[in-house]
């Protein structure tokens, strides 16, 4: 009795031995998620949860009708929840393991949102001259996203300027071109899985070891080719600048 409790336990054991020594491997499986998420946390860029795709209604958060889904932070915290402090991101990326991440802007930076040909040819004419160009992130749902510096928080709170491109989520329709994501919004930070049968991802196309521009440097490039790509859409309410109502 006592040998075959014995031999029992030994196996258990040996089981659990195993099966901790293949968590690790599992885990490095992922993609290299996680340290993706140090890297842009290392970088300055503040993240949090956010909600990823599900079968059901297309978003983990199970909203039916969910606006935005896999693209919106799980807390209504979020501004004050995000941070780049790395013990807390890696416990989220490992009790979490399909979670999406946000970076919310306005505090560190600011993000530029631009429709994808736009951008890449905004981007290849701003190498072309030299210019200064941070991270930058492409969308398989079709935009390009520039990180710049933010003007977001002004030493003086009367410096602070309003711009007719600022986004936020809730008003992303009413910009088609481009995009000015400062204060209150938020951008999926990669790796970012969208809804869809097809794998559609977020992926850095320049990582966030570029140091953050000046996003004056890059607008008129970036509106410059959001006026072209306009011009040349069928879709008449393609247009460069917000729309107003």
């Amino acid at each position: 009795m006592s040998a075959e409790f014995g031999d029992r336990t030994g196996r258990q054991g040996k089981l659990t031995r195993w099966l901790r020594g293949r968590r690790p491997k599992e885990t490095a499986g992922d993609g290299g998620r996680e340290d993706l998420l140090l890297a842009a946390a290392t970088a300055g860029l503040p993240l949090a949860p956010a909600a990823h795709p599900a079968t059901a209604y297309g978003c983990s958060c199970d909203r039916v009708g969910c606006p935005t889904p896999a693209r919106h932070p799980v807390s209504f915290a979020w501004q004050t929840q995000s941070t780049t402090d790395r013990a807390q991101i890696e416990r989220w990326a490992r009790h979490q393991p399909q979670a999406n991440f946000i970076t919310a802007t306005g505090m560190v930076h600011d993000v530029l949102d631009v429709p994808l040909e736009a951008g890449r040819e905004a981007l290849e004419r701003l190498l072309a001259e030299g210019v200064e160009v941070g991270p930058v992130t492409e969308s398989d749902d079709g935009r390009m996203l520039f990180f710049t510096l933010t003007r977001g928080t002004p030493e003086d709170e009367d410096e602070w300027w309003p711009c007719e491109l600022d986004c936020h989520p809730e008003t992303m329709d009413e910009h088609p071109g481009l995009r000015w994501h400062c204060r209150g919004s938020y951008v999926l930070v990669p790796p970012a899985r969208l809804p869809g049968d097809d794998d559609q991802q977020v992926r850095w196309l320049r990582g966030p070891e570029h140091a953050l521009p000046d996003p004056l440097s890059l607008l008129e490039p970036l509106t410059d080719a959001c006026a072209r790509h306009a011009a040349q859409a069928p879709d008449p309410h393609s247009t460069t600048w917000p729309l107003h109502h």
